[in-house]
């Protein structure tokens, strides 16, 4: 009789149990768990930080809060991501006795305005905190950052988290 028969088609040879080493799998499952383990942030604050911006080193470790985010460029300055200073085309920043910058006090009034019209409407939201990340370039002279922490304090945003780059960062 010939294999290829009709009687035949439906028995196929058993398979020989194959025995898998499975240590070599395990030891990659234990590199990924510990890398995704020392990467994980718990904070929840993700900032997108614009290529303008060259952030301080520091070795601090304390975490951020959730508040409003204030990223500072020498040219540019954003709120939550939405630029609202643009020294080249923008003429106007200043207030008379130049010690607020107009534009970015208007959003942070608006922004705290927003957050306390929420906090009343929703029974589980947060309420104001007065927190201000502060995202500012190294190269910003200290006086722009002075009207920057003023600007924020009299918009009703008095404490200020100033975010670097972790040396384990860098």
């Amino acid at each position: 009789m010939r294999k290829g028969s009709i009687r035949f088609r439906g028995v196929r040879k058993k398979k020989e149990v194959i025995d898998l080493d499975i240590t070599s799998l395990l030891d990659i499952l234990v590199i990924l768990l510990v890398f995704l383990l020392r990467s994980y942030d718990s904070t929840g604050v993700i900032l997108n930080i614009p290529k303008d911006i060259i952030i301080p080193t520091s070795k601090s470790s304390s975490l951020n809060n959730n508040g409003v985010v204030v990223q500072v460029s020498p040219k540019n300055i954003w709120v939550d991501d939405k630029e609202v200073v643009n020294t080249e085309t923008t003429s106007k920043i200043y207030s008379s006795d130049r010690r607020l910058i107009l534009p970015l006090f208007n959003e942070l009034v608006s922004k705290k305005n927003e957050v306390q019209r929420i906090a009343k409407t929703t029974p589980n939201a947060d309420s104001f905190s007065g927190v201000v990340n502060l995202v500012i370039d190294k190269t910003v002279k200290y006086s722009y950052i002075k009207k920057l922490m003023h600007t924020c304090a009299e918009a009703g945003f008095q404490k200020y988290k100033f975010v670097v780059m972790g040396q384990e960062q860098m």
